[in-house]
């Protein structure tokens, strides 16, 4: 089963390095107010599906820290840590 999921992760990555290669390509992203950025297009995608990665994951962090500060809590007030 290790193999197998090592083999799927070479497949992805050689596949999204030749996405990279052939998309070196600039484009021009135009904004409000006449603002213009040039790059190339597999910058651009990386730099949005990073920011994507970001804010999807952000609201998680707040549970995670909650979830610590009760499981603190809940330790801190349990009989069994004075033993």
């Amino acid at each position: 089963m290790r193999y197998l999921i090592w083999f799927f992760r070479i497949v992805l990555f050689t596949l999204l390095l030749g996405f990279a290669v052939r998309n070196i390509e600039p484009v021009t992203l135009r904004y409000y107010f006449g603002y213009e950025w040039q790059a190339p297009l597999i910058l651009i995608v990386l730099l949005f599906f990073t920011l994507g990665v970001a804010i999807g994951v952000m609201p998680y962090f707040g549970e995670i820290f909650r979830q610590k500060r009760d499981i603190g809590t809940h330790k801190r007030k349990s009989p069994l840590a004075d033993e």
